[in-house]
């Protein structure tokens, strides 16, 4: 079949991206497909990155001790991701893989599994709880952001069960070629967090002022209604039906459990080195931190675009393979790497042109945009790389091979990132900048590597 698509308006393309009435959207001309999916994936993400810049707005109000507190739990919770991502990455390979067979019922089953894991790892993360002080002490907290913080932690990590069941969930269903579901669950979940952080963080209405803690419980509501909506759909969904699949296979976990330890290493290895990172940057002082933590989600925000193109390359790699075509597969790759680029290419000019007053959205404090906005610049660098890296390890995950990116996040992000943030940021004038330095030079490398593999092809012979 042909890759090229019928002419179609911008305007008809993401209304059909939006509402369309396709079971599954993976289908059809690959420049027609990409769009169809990355469109609800990056919107997805949106209210999950417009949270978290609507959540640092709200709670720099309680001063810069806060920001820090938030930015150390993030980088703990990040490792919660960590497992979360490296299990629902392999459950939508191996749903994708189903339904491009057209086993529905394999997919239900294998969606059953995931959901179970989730449930059970989920369970036990939250018991981390009992030991928050002592976390925030490990990554550096001085006493005060320790005293300020160690409920919203504790909060936080007890969340965990819903974090792994959200995400968990929704990457069944765009394994399914349903990504609209997985998006309208962030949007419910996200809009519900945006809507009552402000309210119990300073005791708007009839709500308690909580503090800091309450941007951690209204995460645990908006979540919590995520998840039940996600299971809703599934228990007799048009494709998944996990009311016909509740058992466990022995064979199916094991599979997944397989490729879930070689998804989690890799995320754990990248955001481990951005634990390494924060913690370097706590040697720095609570600016640093805070400036830390304003950058960053400004950059998880800015890459909307590329996470949504990637999960599509993940989606069309698995159902591609599935149906025994590994030359669409491959031609997924290149097509969603062409899309993103110019989307990042127009961050990265606003990065190095302007970055004080995009840094100066979300932070008033002359002190923390300023150091902000010089690790904006240096990201801006090497920003168009970083699309490149997310496409090409989605293309090995969809595949269902999690080792490969694995490797290359331990070479890239631990051979090549921590090492030199350390080094710039504490042995050179660069300070900050220099965290963010090691880091655009980290994704440039892998983004090299990666296409490199991908062209070699070995991932298309991957059996799950």
């Amino acid at each position: 079949m042909s890759d090229a698509a019928p002419r179609q308006g911008l305007w008809a393309l993401l209304r059909e991206a939006l509402t369309g009435s396709e079971e599954n959207v993976a289908t059809g001309p690959l420049s027609r497909a990409v769009p169809l999916l990355a469109i609800p994936m990056a919107l997805e993400m949106a209210t999950e990155a417009l949270f978290v810049v609507v959540d640092v707005y709200f709670v720099a109000k309680l001063g810069a001790h806060a920001v820090a507190a938030v930015g150390l739990t993030e980088s703990l919770l990040s490792l919660v991701y960590a497992v979360a991502f490296g299990l629902a990455m392999p459950t939508t390979a191996l749903v994708a893989r189903r339904v491009g067979e057209g086993d529905h019922p394999g997919a239900s089953v294998s969606a059953s599994q995931a959901v179970g894991m989730a449930l059970v790892l989920g369970v036990l993360i939250a018991g981390t709880a009992l030991f928050a002080p002592s976390l925030l002490a490990l990554m550096g907290a001085d006493a005060q952001v320790q005293a300020e913080g160690a409920g919203f932690t504790a909060l936080s990590l007890l969340t965990a069960p819903a974090v792994m069941l959200l995400f968990t969930s929704a990457a069944v269903f765009r394994g399914a070629g349903d990504p609209r579901r997985a998006m309208r669950a962030l949007w419910l979940a996200n809009g519900l967090n945006i809507v009552l952080d402000p309210c119990l963080i300073f005791g708007w209405g009839p709500f308690p002022e909580l503090g800091l803690s309450g941007a951690a419980v209204a995460t645990a509501v908006g979540r919590g209604v995520g998840v039940v909506y996600l299971l809703a759909h599934m228990w007799r969904g048009p494709v998944v039906r996990l009311a016909e699949a509740l058992r466990v296979d022995l064979d199916v976990l094991g599979r997944l459990v397989r490729l879930a330890v070689g998804g989690t290493l890799q995320h754990l290895v990248e955001t481990g080195s951005w634990v390494a990172m924060v913690r370097i940057a706590a040697e720095l002082g609570s600016v640093a931190v805070a400036a830390y933590t304003v950058a960053t989600r400004l950059i998880m925000f800015t890459l909307l675009p590329a996470w949504g193109f990637s999960n599509a390359t993940a989606t069309l790699v698995g159902q591609s393979l599935g149906e025994k075509d590994p030359a669409r597969a491959e031609r997924a790759v290149w097509i969603s790497g062409l899309y993103c680029t110019p989307f990042l290419g127009l961050i990265s000019l606003a990065f190095l042109l302007t970055p004080e007053q995009v840094a100066g959205l979300f932070t008033q404090e002359p002190e923390v945009r300023d150091t902000a906005a010089r690790g904006l610049f240096v990201v801006g660098l090497g920003y168009l790389f970083y699309g490149w890296q997310m496409v090409t390890q989605q293309a090995f995950n969809g595949a269902g091979d999690t080792t490969t990116p694995a490797r290359v996040n331990v070479a890239c992000f631990w051979g090549v990132q921590v090492p030199l943030g350390w080094y710039l940021a504490l042995h050179t004038d660069m300070g900050i900048s220099g965290i963010f330095a090691a880091a655009a030079t980290a994704y440039t490398v892998a983004a090299f590597v990666g296409v490199v593999l991908v062209r070699r092809g070995r991932w298309k012979t991957v059996d799950v």
